[in-house]
C-alpha cells in the first residue's frame, strides 16, 4: 500500500510508507502485559522498555503469522478469526498480549528470529496468557500494587512531617514503590510459567518441537546480565529465571516431538519474511550486505529488489522482482509489490493489471484490495470509481480497522455524488485516527444528509456518540 495511515492510539501505516520517509506516532496499545508493566516500572522510578514505534499492515507477513498462529489457536479451543495480530515496528524482541484477544509481536522478533518454530513458541507462549485470563488478573495485581505503593508514599510524607526531615519522606515513599513492584513482577513470573506450561501442552499437540521456546529463552538469559536501560522489552514485561529454562529444556529432552523438522514450505515463507522486513526497515546498505544482489535465492533476491526500490533505482529493482514472478508467477506477493514500485513511481496504469492479479490469486485479503482501489482511484477512469467503491466495500466487511480504507472510500463517495455516506467514511477514519472532534462533526454532517433511521444513519449517531464521549473524557483528563 503507497498511503500511509497513523492513528494516534493504534499508528497504523504500511510497509511502503518506510520508503517515504515516514516518522509514525508511538502507538500505546490501551491494556496489556507491555503496557501494564511499564506504568509500574514508571511509577517506581525505574526505565522502562521503550516505546514501539508504530504498527505495521502488510498482508504477507499477516498471512505468514496466521500460518503459524492458527494450529495452535484451535488446538487452544479458540477461533483463529477472533484473535487478532498486531505487528509492532520495534527493534527490540517483544511480545505481549491485550484486550479483545490481541496479540503484538515486533519487527525486532521476527527479524531476530533463525526459523519459524522459535516464533510459533512465543505465540503459544502469549496464547497462554490469552486462555490463562492473565490481563485480568494482572490488572488487579497492578491496581494493588498501585494503592500499596500510594499509601506507602503518604506515610513516608506523614514521618517526614513528623520529623522535619524531607529525605525521610523521599526513602519511605521509595521502599514503598521498590515493594510493590516487587510484588508485582513475582505475581508476573507466576503467569509466565503458567503460560509456559500452556505454551509446550499446545505445542505437543501440533507435534511442533517446543526447541524454538527454548532457542529464544537463551537468547533472552544472556540479556538478564545487561543494565536495564539495554535489555529488550521482553525481558522485562517476561521476568526470566532458571526453573522457567530449566522447564522448557526438561520438557523438549522428553517430548516425542523435539525432532519435528521444519516443513520447507514454512521455512521458505519465514525467510521470505524476514527478508522483507529487512529489505523495508533496515538501511540499504545494511540489507545489500546481508543480502547479495547476485545470490540466486529467493529472500536474498526479494530484499534487494526491495532495498533498490526504496532508493528509487528501478533499473534494479525490477529486473530483480521480475525474476521471482517468473518463477512463482501465482504468488500475490511478488505481484503486490510489483504494482507498488510502478505506482509509486508514477506508472499507475502499468501498476493496474498487477495489482489485479494479486487480488485475483488471493480475493479474501482486504489489505489486496484496497491497494488495487487506489490505483483505481487515481486513474479515475471510464467505470474505475464504480470498482474501487466494490473494493473498498468489500475490504471494509473483512477488516474495518484500515483508516486508509475509510478515507478512499470518501473520497469514492465524493466523487460520486453520495456525500452523506462520503462524510460517513471521514468520521469513521477520523474516529480511528483518534480525531473525535473531526468524526463528530463529519457524523453530524453524515446524519443531516442520509434518512434518518436507515443504517448508515443509525452507524453516523454511533460514532457521533462514541467520539463525543472520547473528546469529553480527553478534556476531563
Amino acid at each position: 500500500m503507497r498511503l500511509r495511515e497513523f492513528p494516534v492510539r493504534k499508528a497504523y501505516f504500511s510497509l511502503s510508507d518506510i520508503k517515504l520517509g515516514v516518522s509514525p506516532m508511538v502507538a500505546k496499545p490501551a491494556v496489556g502485559m507491555f503496557v501494564l508493566l511499564q506504568a509500574a516500572l514508571f511509577a517506581t522510578g525505574l526505565s522502562a522498555p521503550s516505546t514501539a514505534q508504530g504498527l505495521i499492515r502488510d498482508a504477507e507477513i499477516e498471512h505468514t503469522i496466521r500460518a503459524y498462529a492458527t494450529p495452535l489457536l484451535r488446538a487452544a479451543a479458540l477461533v483463529p478469526e477472533d484473535v487478532n495480530f498486531h505487528l509492532l515496528r520495534s527493534p527490540e524482541l517483544n511480545a505481549f498480549v491485550a484486550r479483545g484477544q490481541r496479540i503484538f509481536l515486533s519487527t525486532g522478533l521476527l527479524m531476530r528470529s533463525e526459523h519459524p518454530g522459535q516464533v510459533m513458541g512465543v505465540i503459544a507462549h502469549e496464547i497462554g496468557h490469552i486462555t490463562g485470563g492473565h490481563l485480568a488478573r494482572l490488572e488487579g495485581a497492578i491496581s494493588d500494587a498501585e494503592d500499596q505503593a500510594l499509601i506507602g508514599s503518604i506515610i513516608g510524607i506523614a514521618i517526614g512531617v513528623l520529623v522535619g526531615n524531607s529525605g525521610a519522606a523521599a526513602v519511605g515513599s521509595t521502599k514503598a514503590q521498590e515493594i510493590a513492584l516487587q510484588k508485582l513482577l513475582n505475581f508476573s513470573r507466576i503467569q509466565e510459567r503458567s503460560a509456559d506450561q500452556v505454551a509446550v501442552n499446545l505445542l505437543d499437540q501440533v507435534q511442533v518441537s517446543a526447541r524454538g521456546l527454548s532457542e529464544f529463552f537463551e537468547i533472552l538469559e544472556g540479556q538478564e546480565l545487561l543494565d536495564r536501560s539495554r535489555q529488550d522489552s521482553y525481558v522485562v514485561t517476561h521476568p526470566l529465571t532458571r526453573d522457567r529454562i530449566a522447564f522448557i529444556a526438561d520438557h523438549v529432552a522428553k517430548s516425542r516431538h523435539s525432532s519435528w523438522a521444519i516443513p520447507l514450505a514454512l521455512k521458505a515463507e519465514h525467510d521470505r519474511m524476514r527478508a522483507k522486513l529487512a529489505g523495508f526497515l533496515n538501511p540499504t546498505s545494511k540489507t545489500l550486505r546481508n543480502y547479495k544482489p547476485d545470490d540466486p535465492s529467493v529472500a536474498a533476491r526479494y530484499a534487494c529488489s526491495i532495498a533498490y526500490y526504496r532508493e528509487a533505482n528501478l533499473e534494479k529493482a525490477l529486473p530483480l522482482i521480475d525474476s521471482l514472478i517468473a518463477q512463482m508467477p501465482e504468488d500475490p506477493w511478488f505481484q503486490e509489490l510489483k504494482g507498488q514500485m510502478l505506482f509509486e513511481n508514477a506508472r499507475g496504469a502499468e501498476a493496474l493489471p498487477f495489482y489485479q492479479k494479486a487480488v485475483d490469486l488471493r480475493p479474501n485479503e482486504p489489505l489486496l484490495r484496497v491497494g488495487l482501489a487506489h490505483v483505481l482511484i487515481e486513474l479515475d477512469g471510464p467505470g474505475m470509481l464504480n470498482k474501487a467503491e466494490a473494493h473498498l466495500k468489500q475490504a471494509l466487511r473483512r477488516d474495518r480497522y484500515m483508516p486508509i480504507a475509510w478515507r478512499l472510500a470518501a473520497i469514492t463517495y465524493g466523487r460520486n455524488g453520495e456525500l452523506g455516506l462520503s462524510a460517513l467514511s471521514l468520521a469513521e477514519y477520523s474516529q480511528l485516527m483518534g480525531h473525535p472532534l473531526d468524526a463528530m462533526r463529519q457524523a453530524q454532517k453524515a446524519m443531516r444528509l442520509l434518512t434518518e433511521s436507515e443504517p448508515a444513519w443509525l452507524r453516523a449517531q454511533d460514532l457521533f456518540d462514541t467520539a463525543e464521549r472520547q473528546h469529553k473524557k480527553s478534556r476531563k483528563n
